[in-house]
């Protein structure tokens, strides 16, 4: 699957599932063994050895799911027990109970522990869960985290919220997940990362008609489609085509945050850059970067003709909270040029309402997105697409809200999800090449929403890219630069 490519609310595909079955007649039991059957192939696709399994059924039609799998498994040949969480109480999870029965299969129920096996299944919920399992589901999401087999999850890992990506109670810590019909937007993003594995999509042969006026509720974007953002430049370009970003920050003892910034920018394609910050870094800036303009900035006052050749601009690492920070922020957003606003700068704009210029982005990590929109992080990341929503509503602008599972939200357009990044981007510093990355491409003339989304999405590849050699643990933003480059320019004459 190349991307960009949809992600579906549980919405969305409850009408799928409605539209699955009027095109089987009605049967909607000839989707669930379409379901099942699915979930073998995966088996056999990614544990071909296993020979005892253990598939974990809950009530309803995702148990359904499971039953109709435990099936398919015992006919192959293999040592099958169906362990019941709760009795079938769907009457197409009853039908497929009753099947699996009949055909010999074994059901025992669940009682604190589950005996040895090479391959769990989970089949406990599917996408309607939405609030923390209660006790009886807690105790048999935990023992199946606690068994020492793979697991596979059916749809989605028994706990995680398929609207948001959150996990409000204990979740499935699945080895890999498998989608039914289309790919779930809360499975992209948040809390949900860590539970998913590896995610395959079955869409059950379904006609594509059937997909016809069924809208997608946020679009994913991996490292593939950067090609698209990125054609190759005209022979006759140059610099002034190629815009003028003017970086701002570096308050005293955080020179090297803007740097970083105007490194990225560079990297990244501007034509020009321009570094405003305090006079005592100017000197390390020219010799680390010579490329960039550095100039020393004691006041808003010295800020004036800076402003006035920038394209954009990219205000905040470094920038400190004190009197400095506050005073050529204010400047910096009164000069009415697109902004790109992160770090420090987000702080201040959290404590001192200041209308934004159009075009800006702001690219929050959830802390400074909670202090944006006071509330607690926890309120973040339980629901990350409201949360970026949210931003975007209340500062009138792009926002690019980080962390895993980047969203991307633009005015009147589908939440883009960047999957790419890895944890080992979890360092100062990587925030600021992030701005200096969305800078270069506003300069360069990309829409607020193609900036937005291609910057959040070069970073995060080029993170991937970086620690391919020698693994994430010590990955630092300076191993990106080259990247930032490299991906950049994917297409080559």
């Amino acid at each position: 699957m190349h991307s960009p490519f949809p992600l579906f609310d549980p919405s969305a595909l409850r009408a799928l599932e409605a539209r699955g079955t009027a095109h089987f007649d009605g049967d909607a039991f000839a989707l669930m063994a379409r379901a099942g059957q699915a979930g073998w192939r995966c088996v056999l696709k990614h544990w071909p050895r296993a020979m005892r399994i253990v598939v974990v059924c809950g009530p309803g039609n995702n148990g359904g799911d499971g039953y109709v799998l435990a099936r398919h498994a015992r006919e192959a040949g293999r040592s099958v027990t169906v362990v019941q969480a709760a009795l079938p109480a769907s009457a197409l999870a009853q039908r497929a109970c009753a099947e699996y029965q009949a055909a010999g299969g074994e059901v025992a129920t669940f009682e604190h522990d589950i005996d040895a096996a090479d391959l769990l299944v989970d089949a406990l919920f599917g996408i309607g869960l939405s609030r923390a399992p209660e006790a009886q589901m807690r105790v048999a999401i935990a023992a199946i985290n606690e068994h020492p087999a793979p697991v596979l999850a059916l749809d989605v890992p028994s706990g995680i919220d398929a609207v948001r990506g959150s996990a409000p109670g204990v979740a499935v810590q699945a080895d890999r997940s498998l989608q039914f019909l289309a790919c779930h937007r809360g499975l992209r993003t948040g809390a949900a990362l860590d539970h998913c594995g590896g995610l395959e999509l079955a869409a059950l042969d379904l006609p594509a008609g059937v997909f016809d006026g069924i809208a997608p509720s946020a679009t994913a974007f991996r490292a593939d489609a950067l090609a698209a953002f990125f054609p190759l430049r005209p022979r006759d370009g140059h610099k002034g085509r190629n815009g003028h970003v003017l970086c701002v920050g570096g308050d005293h003892g955080s020179g090297g945050a803007i740097l970083l910034a105007a490194q990225a920018a560079l990297r990244c394609g501007a034509g020009l850059v321009s570094v405003a910050t305090r006079a005592a870094h100017v000197s390390a800036l020219l010799a680390r970067c010579p490329e960039a303009m550095t100039h020393a900035a004691e006041d808003s006052a010295d800020l004036a003709g800076l402003l006035d050749r920038a394209s954009v601009i990219a205000i905040g690492p470094g920038l400190g909270q004190g009197e400095w920070g506050r005073a050529v922020l204010a400047a910096a957003l009164a000069a009415g040029k697109p902004c790109v606003v992160d770090a420090d700068a987000l702080n201040l704009l959290a404590d001192h309402a200041i209308p934004l210029p159009p075009g800006s982005i702001l690219t929050p990590h959830p802390g400074e997105a909670a202090r944006l929109l006071g509330c607690h992080v926890a309120e973040i990341q339980r629901d990350r697409f409201a949360a970026a929503a949210a931003l975007r509503e209340r500062f009138g602008c792009a926002v690019v809200l980080k962390g895993a599972g980047s969203i991307v939200q633009a005015a009147d357009v589908l939440p883009a999800v960047i999957c790419a990044g890895n944890p080992g981007m979890g360092v100062g510093g990587m925030g600021d090449l992030l701005t200096g990355c969305v800078a270069a491409l506003v300069a360069q003339g990309f829409s607020v929403r193609d900036a937005a989304t291609a910057g959040a999405l070069l970073h995060a590849a080029a993170g991937d890219a970086a620690a391919l050699d020698d693994g994430e643990r010590g990955l630092l933003p300076t191993d990106l630069l080259p990247w930032l480059r490299r991906l950049a320019n994917p297409v080559r004459r």
